[in-house]
This record gives C-alpha cells, structure tokens and sequence, in this order.
C-alpha cells in the first residue's frame, strides 16, 4: 500500500493507492528488497535486519516493513494518518508513505477479532554507545553488566512514553540471533537483532516488555543451527530445572551505608577474621533468602564469627549441587529467591556488622548446550583445543583465559558482585587448576606454553589483572585463593610481581594437620613434624587456615569422626585441634555444622543434624568455639601480626614425646599470649614452660573447662611465672595442661 497526501484539499487523511504492477515499477516508493534477504530476516541469517524493517526514507516517501508473521491485517498508524500495509513475504508486511520524515508511530496489527497496538521494535537506534562497543572489544569494559544483557529503558515520543528493554549480547560468530521469551510465544521471528560490527556485539530494543519477562537468544549458527541460550548477562533466572532468563530491574535501597562507607578503610588482613562457610540450601533446608537473613544473622553474632563465607550463590543448574558448575555468572542462585532477596540478606549482615565473603568459580563452566558452551556455535568463551579448553576431572570447559572478551567478562564479573551485592570478598575456587597446563593431565594431553614451561601464562595474566581491578574498583575488599602448590608469590603485589590476592588457602596446614590428629596419641610423637611444618612456611603468603566443605565429604567423614579414641577423647580432641588453630597464625574459616561436632558427612541433599544440639556434648562443643571466637577477637595479639614471623615465638615446638606445642603470639604495644596444647589424653598435672616475663598469667582459654564438655581440669584461673630462666626466656611456670586440651594465657595486667 501506498499513501500520498492530497495537494488540493484541506482533509489531512492521505489517499492510499494499492500496489500495483505499475507502481511496482522502478519508479515505484516503495524499495525491492531481494527475496533471499526477506528469507535471511525470517530465518534469524541477517546480520542487520534493522537495514529493511522498520522505517527508512526513500524516493520521498517513508517506506515501512514489519514483521506479523500471523496477522490478517496491520496498519500503520501516527497523529493523522493510517497506513494499510501490503503482505510482501512470509510475514513481512509493506507500505509507503509520501512525507519526508520519518513520523512517530504505531503498529496496529489484527489476528481474527482481536486488534493489538504495539511500537515498532525496528524504529530505534542501538541502545548501546560506541565507547561501550570499543571497550568491549578491546577487553577493558569494567561495567560490562551495564552494557550487554537486558536492561529496561523508557524513551519520550510524540504518541506517548515507550517503555521496553534493550537486550544487548556477544556472539562474533552468529549468522542471526532472535530474542524469544513469553511475550512473543517464544517466537522470535519478529525480534530479529542487529549485529554492530567488529565489536561482536548484537543489539535490539523491544518495547513493551520488561521487569520479570522470561526470554532467551536463539542463536543461528554459521552452519544454520539454531540453539536457544540462557544470556550470559542475565542479572535473574527461572528456577531450575527451567532454563530461560529474566528480565530484572532492581528497586533494593540499600541500609549498610556505615559498614560501605567504612570498608574502603579498613583492611581485615590484619584484623580479626574467623570465617563461617555455609552451603546455604543445607544449613537449614527450605529457607530463602529473606526467611534465612535475620537467622543467619543472629547465629553468627551468637557464635561469634566475624564472616560469612557463602558456597557460590551464581546461578547452577542442579539444586542439590554445592554450586560450583555456574551457567549464570551475573545472575544469583534462583531457587533461593531473586537478586534483590539476596541484597537483603547481605544488607542485614551488614548492619550487623558481619562481613560477606562469596566462592566465585572462573577456573571452569558446565557443557549445558544451553548456557555459554559453544555459545554462538563455536568456543567462545572456553578454548578451543580440548587440551587447554576442556577439564578432564570435572568434565567441563575451560575458559579462555587469553581472549580479551572473556578475561573481560569475568574480570567485570568479579566487580560486579563486590559492587552490586556488597560482597566483601571472593574466594577464587581452583586457582591451581588455572595456573598449571598440565594439572591433572597425563604427558602428552596438555600444551606447553610459549617458553616451553607448564605455567599457564594467559590465566596468570588474568588473576593478575582481576585482583588489580578489584582492588582499585572495589576499595576495601578482598580476594582470596584456593591454591594448593607452592605457586610462589600468590599474595604478593601485582605491582611487585605476584597474582595480588590478599590471602591464601592454607591447604598445607589443613592436609599436615588432619593427619596428625587422625593418629593414636601414643603414635602422634612420630608424626610431631606435621604440626610444626606449618610455622616453617607460615610466612611466604598471607594465609587463611581452612577447615571446608572439601574436609567433611567423599568418604572423609566428619572432623569429629576422624579423633581416635572413645567419643569422649574424641570430642575432646575436636575442641583441642579448634584452639590450636584459632593460636595458629592466620586467618581460620569453620566449614558448618563442624562447630557442634557434627558426626556424620556432610550431605547437601539435606540439612544439618540440628538435632545433635539437644546433647549436652555437643552444645559443649558449640560454646568452646563460641568461647574461642570470643576471646579470639577481643584478643589483638592472636590476629594482628598474623602475617608478620615477629608475631610469632615458639616456646616449645620440640616435645614429641608428651604431644605438646606451646608458642607465644606477640601483637603490637608488646601485647601478648601464651597457647599451650597438649594432644594426648594424658594431663600434664605440673608441665614447665618459659615464658617472656614474670608475674601473673590469666588463663584467657580452656578448652577442657566443664562447659565445653571437658573434665574441668585446668589452672584455677592463673598461673604464676617466677624469674626462672627457661629455653632463653627469663621467666618460666608450671602449669597444668588438661589430657587433650589447649590452654591460653594472657598477663594479668594486659
């Protein structure tokens, strides 16, 4: 249909002309776009269907296409006209209209009896900016969560304010891509996007849809494979086993204001950080994120913890899982509640003044075909040869750490959640899978790097560039790394050489340890070395000790099963092996339920056994570590100089024979505490120990005090160190150390 409007008349309705063989002519308004091209838009292989559909001047008329693959009629309609369009090819719909600017309007479209109006999808331009599409090509757009994904926008017009959401996604090697979800039948054949060049970056603004609509990418390939695709910037998801994304514009008002404005100036390196991990679907089966805040909240205040370390909250697929097999990476866990259900269960975390530490999982993706796998039909985001892009433990991909685009996705990604959620650290899972070429990998099915060597330098380059853009985007907050080799330099500065976390896993100490204990304690004077190896290294990084899930699970047992002796000793083992580490230098984390001395393997399928609180042995267990936190954080000497080998004094690192380790843990202002522990059943009724100075020592800690469970043996409250010269110390007491038990002490007058 054409429309031209009368010359001779004051009647402001135009004349239409129906199309015609002679008006088809080259002389016709109305442009001839080649069939194949109409079949191109139709089956999702056009790169730029913007270029037909839509409005577009042309010999003096505005010519109009619009996809209604099922409509019986459409009309264009604006302020003082209706254009009746002609059907041209599988849904395709045409008109021309002699004015010589594009008017504002409406497509009006009817399906037997019924008559929809809608705004034109093709009648915007890209809602993306040029600084934006060259960052992200270059790999260096630290916002990338602002720009790609779907973001709801409201644009003025003279018909009135449109409302709708620019869906924005990358995928260089698309031959078209359509957005399909619930407002389209999930039919996308009228939601075709444009590409935007070099950037890899495709586009389309939809009007009328927004906040809480589901939708996908359904992406032809070069092959003309259509794939549908979870959007790897979704900001929410529908909850598994249901896969699509959805459109998300938060209204959280956020009251942590004192604990943000006070993060940028603290440093918890060198404060007190005891750290609470959870799995948050089995602490307390059944509980969202709302319901769970305010009981998380005052259990950690109860217990005394300083942190909560949350097992990955990022969207996952399988609900039963830990989490670590992420197909959402902007996008939280859904089965527990949506984004801003997370945000208030961190905000009220936060206003209690607990700290938020979340696991976040770059080393690896699952091969879902519906998430970032083989994402516009090639490796995108992992690497293409299977010997660096493919994990052969986990059976999952690799990502490739090397690509500009992707370093940047998850780089962004990283600030995303400290800044968006207020996450106050990230505990980077599997840092040694990433650093080595070779990890778990037979001769032969892995690939040198440049130089020969088995480092992976693309994934050092990367670790180093996330922690330097964290720490300048994200003052205040950390990062921290599960590394188990001696990978030198993990906590040192990028600027000086290393990968820039903050702190490290300890899995040395964690590995020495458990094995220690596990012994008979008439066996543990052959193995005295595991526990002092530690304090060997104690000092090359910045160590967190870690007692995690990784400990309670695959036949591991819990930690209390792992104590020899009957379940008395066995308890009491579980307390003494706490108090050795909350003396230890470094940081500890507290995997959950080993708290109460929880007897059976963790299992995420169900909860913890809450039940075994009603025993007064176990609720003794729960208050020594309540105890130990207590102490722990209002005792500075046993945190400060966690990182500094002066905060550290071995009194008697030798004694093999009676299972005793007693050192001396110096703070600034020669602050001070002594921590003895003795891991056999045996009590040391009068054992000797040099100390720095004479006079009254407070007993701070008993891990054998009657409430804990313990026999109640200890030091009536003090011990007395005479001027008797001891190991080069001036001062020594005798004092008595409880059969398998950890004692501390303090001067009576610090």
């Amino acid at each position: 249909m054409i429309i031209r409007r009368k010359k001779d008349s004051e009647d402001t309705n135009p004349e239409p002309l129906e199309i015609s063989a002679e008006t088809a002519k080259g002389t016709s308004p109305i442009n001839e776009v080649p069939f194949h091209e109409l079949e191109q838009i139709v089956e999702a292989r056009h790169h730029n269907p913007h270029s037909v559909l839509g409005a577009h001047l042309h010999n003096k008329h505005v010519i109009f296409r619009v996809v209604k693959p099922f409509a019986v009629s459409v009309v264009i309609t604006g302020t003082d006209f209706r254009l009746p369009l002609t059907h041209e090819h599988r849904g395709i719909w045409v008109g021309a209209l002699e004015v010589d600017a594009i008017p504002d309007y409406r497509i009006e479209s009817r399906y037997g009896e019924e008559v929809f109006t809608t705004d034109d999808p093709y009648r915007f331009m890209p809602c993306i900016g040029e600084l934006d599409l060259h960052l992200i090509h270059e790999g260096r757009h630290e916002k990338l969560g602002d720009a790609l994904g779907a973001k709801v926008l409201t644009f003025p017009s003279i018909l009135g304010e449109v409302s709708g959401t620019a869906f924005t996604v990358w995928a260089p090697n698309a031959q078209g891509i359509q957005v399909v979800g619930d407002f389209n039948s999930w039919d996308g054949i009228g939601h075709a996007m444009r590409s935007l060049g070099a950037s890899g970056v495709w586009e389309i603004f939809i009007p009328g849809i927004g906040h809480g609509n589901n939708y996908k990418f359904r992406i032809t390939d070069r092959s003309g494979i259509q794939t549908d695709k979870a959007d790897p910037m979704a900001k929410h998801s529908e909850v598994p086993p249901l896969t699509a994304s959805i459109v998300w514009q938060s209204q959280y008002v956020w009251q942590d204001e004192t604990w943000m404005e006070e993060r940028p100036k603290s440093d918890h390196r060198f404060g007190p950080m005891s750290v609470y991990e959870m799995h948050f679907g089995s602490w307390r089966q059944g509980l969202n994120y709302r319901e769970a805040a305010f009981q998380i909240r005052d259990y950690i205040l109860e217990q005394g913890f300083t942190h909560v370390e949350f097992m990955p909250l990022a969207q996952h697929p399988f609900s039963p899982s830990w989490g670590y097999q992420v197909t959402g990476y902007y996008a939280v866990a859904s089965r527990y509640g949506d984004p801003d259900d997370l945000r208030y269960l961190i905000d009220v975390l936060h206003q209690a003044g607990i700290g938020v530490i979340m696991d976040w999982v770059p080393a690896h993706f699952p091969k879902d075909a519906w998430a970032l796998a083989r994402f516009d039909g090639t490796p995108l985001y992992e690497h293409e040869d299977p010997r660096l892009g493919e994990h052969p433990d986990w059976g999952t991909y690799i990502f490739n750490f090397g690509r500009p685009e992707v370093k940047n996705f998850l780089v962004a990604n990283a600030v995303f959640w400290l800044n968006e959620f207020h996450v106050d650290a990230l505990r980077v899972d599997a840092v040694a899978s990433m650093l080595y070429l070779d990890y778990s990998r037979e001769p032969g099915l892995w690939v040198p790097n440049e130089f020969g060597g088995r480092e992976n330098l693309a994934a050092v380059e990367f670790l180093k560039e996330m922690n330097s853009i964290v720490h300048l985007r994200s003052p205040g907050a950390l990062t921290m790394a599960e590394e188990s080799t001696s990978w030198a330099g993990v906590t040192t500065p990028v600027e000086s050489g290393g990968l820039g976390f903050d702190l490290k896993w300890n899995m040395g100490w964690m590995h020495d340890s458990l094995e220690y204990i596990k012994h008979e304690p008439i066996h543990r004077k052959f193995h005295h070395n595991e526990m002092t190896f530690s304090l060997v290294y104690a000092w090359s990084e910045q160590f967190m000790l870690p007692l995690s899930h990784d400990e309670v699970v695959h036949g591991k047992g819990s930690l209390v099963a792992r104590m020899p002796g009957d379940r008395w000793q066995q308890l009491a083992g579980l307390r003494t092996y706490y108090g050795f580490m909350w003396a230890h230098p470094g940081k500890q984390l507290l995997f959950m339920g080993s708290e109460f001395a929880q007897s059976s393997e963790w299992n995420s399928h169900s909860s913890l056994d809450w039940w075994l609180t009603d025993f007064a042995e176990h609720r003794g267990v729960r208050n020594c570590v309540q105890s130990l936190n207590s102490v722990y954080k209002n005792t500075p000497a046993l945190w400060e100089r966690d990182h500094e080998p002066a905060g550290f004094e071995w009194l008697i690192g030798d004694d093999a024979e009676n299972n005793v380790f007693a050192w001396l843990r110096w703070g600034h202002n020669g602050q001070v505490v002594a921590c003895v522990t003795n891991f056999s059943p045996v009590p040391r009724e009068s054992h000797r120990i040099p100390l720095p100075f004479a006079g009254n020592w407070k007993e701070v800690l008993n891990t054998d005090a009657s409430e804990f469970g313990g026999s109640g043996l200890g030091n009536l409250g003090h011990i007395v160190a005479e001027e008797v010269a001891m190991h080069g110390k001036p001062a020594s007491a005798n004092v008595v150390i409880p059969p398998l038990a950890t004692v501390w002490f303090v001067p009576e007058n610090q």
